[in-house]
């Protein structure tokens, strides 16, 4: 069974950085899409990128889009979410699943535990 988990959240001012990293592990991945989803308090989780594994394209929320990057190393089975300029409405439970890039938000499969981004001053 595919098993993700997701690392790298923390505290973060407007306008900076973050890293978030998703390991995948138990059944092979390499044939999945892998993508990322958030969660804010009082809101629904939405799917903010997914990596096709199909054709290796990456999609992306329209909010996101310039300053999040999605990118994936099949060798190291991982997943990485570079996420620039951030912005108090970007502040969620950050999660990774296998994702659907043609389903409604990506759809979504096999969440991990997710980590926390908050970005405040």
């Amino acid at each position: 069974q595919v098993q993700l988990v997701e690392s790298g959240g923390g505290l973060v001012q407007p306008g900076g950085s973050l890293r978030l990293s998703c390991e995948e592990t138990g059944s092979t991945t390499d044939f999945y899409s892998i993508g990322w989803f958030r969660q804010a308090p009082g809101k629904e989780r939405e799917g903010i990128s997914c990596i096709s594994a199909a054709d290796g394209d990456t999609y992306y929320l329209e909010s996101v889009k310039g300053r999040f990057t999605a990118s994936r190393a099949n060798a190291k089975a991982t997943a990485y979410l570079q996420m620039n300029n951030l912005k108090p409405e970007d502040t969620a439970v950050y999660y990774c699943a296998l994702c659907n890039p043609q389903a409604p938000g990506f759809g979504g499969a096999f969440f991990g535990q997710g980590t926390q981004v908050t970005v405040s001053s």
